[in-house]
């Protein structure tokens, strides 16, 4: 049997949209209990404990791993290259939507989730720092802590890769990544980056558990998404599928004409 596809709907596990709403009221749940006073002791103790176990050879290998949730250094420059590479080998704009979508789903839920909510981040010298809506920081104090944008664009933009590189071995010819390939590239560097950023006090652990479930959302959302059937105005063969879900691309080099003889 040929190996499930996990960027179609049929392989968003669980099916339905009853986990999609049971991970929003965790985030909720977790956000009122913050803001309520709830777990502050416990973002305090992890991060005092991480500034107490920095050897130089752990610090820096954990720079290094971070920087796999890196949007402007890794992320982007990653999905625009593969995205480029897979228009051109197919000639479809449908890659473009991929990134597109990925881009606004993100940009649209954590940058504003992070103003609204105002945490500054566990090596601030305010003395309120591990609150939620700490709308009076003082003016170029960090407040946009909560959720980690580290975490939730890692499990965003990978999802991205995975889609990405997918189209590319089925323009190719080639078969997908297996399930077990799929599941790596998912889910290992959004660990890394939960257990990194939080090491590195870059983000309060509560933070990163808020930016793995909003992450958890997205990628479904993304998951569900057939983009390959989505309609699209005619663009003179632009608009052709680009084997994102499942199919491998028409050859859009096989039907070009011929040269016409000097």
């Amino acid at each position: 049997m040929p190996a499930t596809d996990t960027t179609t709907p049929t392989a968003v596990r669980p099916r339905g949209w009853w986990f999609d709403a049971v991970l929003v009221a965790l985030f909720v749940a977790l956000t009122v209990a913050l803001a309520s006073g709830h777990l502050l002791k416990l973002d305090q103790s992890v991060a005092d404990w991480a500034d107490a176990h920095q050897p130089a050879a752990t610090h820096w290998t954990a720079r290094v791993l971070n920087y796999l949730g890196q949007g402007g250094e890794v992320l982007l420059p990653v999905s625009t290259m593969l995205t480029a590479w897979l228009v051109w080998r197919v000639r479809s704009v449908r890659p473009l939507i991929v990134v597109a979508y990925a881009y606004l789903l993100t940009y649209l839920t954590i940058g504003p989730l992070k103003v609204w909510i105002s945490r500054a981040a566990p090596h601030s010298a305010q003395p309120t720092k591990v609150e939620l809506f700490n709308h009076l920081l003082p003016a170029g104090e960090y407040r946009i802590g909560y959720p980690s944008g580290h975490v939730a664009n890692t499990l965003v933009w990978y999802t991205v890769i995975v889609v990405l590189v997918n189209g590319l071995l089925r323009a190719y010819a080639k078969a997908p990544l297996g399930p077990k390939a799929q599941a790596l590239l998912r889910g290992l560097p959004p660990a890394i980056v939960f257990g990194t950023t939080t090491y590195l006090a870059f983000h309060w652990i509560t933070d990163s558990v808020a930016g793995l479930l909003l992450g958890l959302v997205l990628t479904r959302l993304l998951a569900r998404v057939r983009w390959d059937d989505l309609r699209l105005p005619r663009m003179r063969g632009w608009e052709r599928p680009a084997g994102l879900c499942g199919s491998h691309p028409p050859d859009a080099r096989a039907r070009r004409p011929p040269a016409s003889p000097a």
